[in-house]
């Protein structure tokens, strides 16, 4: 479906109160969640930031500048909209959970008179989001669920090219997957398609107490910026089958685990070796470049 931008919905209009310069403390969140009735749910992955200091620093990670219309996925009871909203041009803020959706404006304008009117919130689950209102997002900045994490990211980088730079707080494991190399234990499926659109660095660590539940685990800043994709005449797609396939058992070599997508494990090898590739290569040791090598030898071949 198509989202549509929400206006400020009408209800109990929250008080200005405690927070950092028109940001949210931890008092002044608990009393938006008791005034709304919400509780965070496991089902839509929601820890909420009550540390301003620590939106304060995401918006700095992600180089939000006063040019930026950036797009915001899960604000919650808005502490990082909040933050966002003093530096960026516009905010588009997407929220899955309806209650939320339809306070985040009335908690904006009590914060922060006027930026109101620099936030647009789009009601809508973002795996599901192709449009946004207003001008062309320039950056995503978010607090993530990690079950959700990566593929939104890969989402939005697909389906808004307009997005130049990227910087999410997810679960640490997610952020140091994301961000691994070739070699390392870490480095996976994340790590190449991430690797296709961006460049991909860890931003810095964040501790699990200043969420609200607190989670079992720290999380991590993940920055990624865009950059050109391998040059090959495969298509992404292509590539994601070849990458997915290379890492569905890890410890097969490359010549065995593209053996589904070859047809066989000669025209595997044969594919590989065209690319440069030892065939006994696996799948963690090569980079997205390597990966639309193979691809491209893999459908000369297949398609021949």
């Amino acid at each position: 479906m198509s989202p549509t931008s929400e206006p400020a919905t009408g209800g109990p209009v929250p008080e200005a109160g405690a927070g950092s310069q028109g940001l949210l403390g931890a008092t002044r969140i608990r009393e938006l969640a008791d005034r709304l009735g919400v509780r965070p749910t496991k089902q839509w992955g929601q820890n909420f930031v009550v540390d301003a200091n620590t939106v304060r620093r995401i918006v700095r990670a992600g180089e939000v500048t006063s040019t930026d219309h950036v797009v915001e996925i899960g604000p919650g009871l808005g502490s990082l909209t909040l933050a966002l909203l003093q530096e960026a041009d516009r905010v588009t803020a997407v929220e899955v959970d309806p209650v939320l959706a339809g306070a985040l404006p009335d908690t904006v304008a009590v914060q922060q008179p006027g930026a109101q009117d620099r936030l647009d919130v789009v009601h809508a689950d973002a795996l599901t989001v192709t449009d946004l209102p207003g001008p062309p997002p320039t950056a995503l900045v978010a607090n993530l669920p990690y079950n959700i994490s990566v593929p939104v990211v890969l989402h939005f980088l697909e389906t808004f090219p307009s997005v130049e730079r990227v910087l999410v707080m997810v679960q640490l494991e997610v952020a140091e997957r994301l961000a691994a190399g070739p070699g390392s234990k870490t480095y996976g499926v994340p790590s190449v398609k991430a690797a296709w659109w961006t460049q991909v660095d860890l931003a810095g660590r964040v501790s699990r107490s200043i969420f609200w539940p607190v989670p079992n685990v720290d999380s991590g800043l993940v920055r990624l910026v865009r950059r050109d994709p391998p040059t090959t005449e495969a298509t992404r797609e292509q590539v994601f089958a070849v990458v997915d396939a290379a890492f569905a058992q890890r410890r097969k070599t490359l010549r065995a685990a593209l053996r589904p997508v070859a047809g066989s494990g000669e025209v595997a090898e044969q594919a590989l070796l065209a690319a440069g590739v030892d065939p006994r290569t696996r799948g963690e040791q090569l980079d997205v470049t390597a990966f639309a090598r193979i691809t491209e030898e893999l459908m000369a071949r297949v398609t021949a």
